[in-house]
């Protein structure tokens, strides 16, 4: 059986447009299709990536740990943390909406930056091990960050609406400010990601 060369479309003088997919010379600075800026690969990547991923772990531990709401109901002050929230949810039959809010804004965040470092790792380390599912995984990493924002939604709107005076009053926390910091920096990690090195490096590592 005849052996086949894999050649990469840099080494063929191409390059694909990363918004609408159009491909072209790879001299080209711009796609002529969408006008978008093309690149062979952004500089500094993997530095980018780990940049952002670290301040998100920085601020993963105050956004699920500090208060994220005060609530002042006849003069008594109370906090809540997001796990505590979660708790209270619970205990009171709201089954659905505290494992809703536990996995946008716990386990999703979590196993974004996982998600994240792994590749970081598997670029560095050359490694071309199950690469179009990285791929995948790289892609619904990117969609599904955008959406932990829930906790914030939640508190923004209980902050606009109860708001009775004296009677009661919500304000939101530190962690609040925490979380949506964390929820940007994963998405801008995951922005500074390209998905293109775990391909360049398994090439690399395939022609040793």
């Amino acid at each position: 059986m005849t052996e086949v060369m894999q050649i990469s479309a840099m080494e063929q003088g191409l390059q694909g447009c990363p918004i609408c997919t159009s491909v072209g010379s790879a001299e080209k600075t711009h796609c002529n299709r969408c006008g978008s800026k093309l690149h062979a690969g952004w500089a500094n990547s993997i530095q980018h990536t780990w940049a952002w991923l670290a301040t998100s772990v920085v601020l993963y531990l105050p956004a699920n740990f500090l208060p994220i709401t005060y609530t002042r109901f006849l003069g008594k002050e109370t906090e809540s943390t997001i796990l505590g929230g979660v708790v209270t949810l619970w205990e009171h039959g709201s089954e659905p909406i505290a494992v809703i809010i536990f996995v946008a804004s716990v386990l999703v965040p979590l196993s974004k930056m996982l998600v994240l470092a792994w590749l970081c790792l598997s670029v560095q380390f050359g490694s071309n091990f199950l690469l179009p599912q990285k791929t995948r995984l790289y892609r619904i990493t990117e969609f599904v960050g955008r959406w932990s924002m829930i906790d914030v939604f939640v508190v923004s709107i209980l902050v606009a609406l109860i708001q009775l005076g004296n009677v009661m009053t919500i304000l939101p926390g530190v962690a609040a400010l925490a979380f949506a910091a964390m929820v940007v920096t994963t998405m801008l990690a995951a922005l500074a990601f390209d998905p293109r090195l775990l391909w360049v490096s398994a090439d690399k590592g395939d022609r040793v």
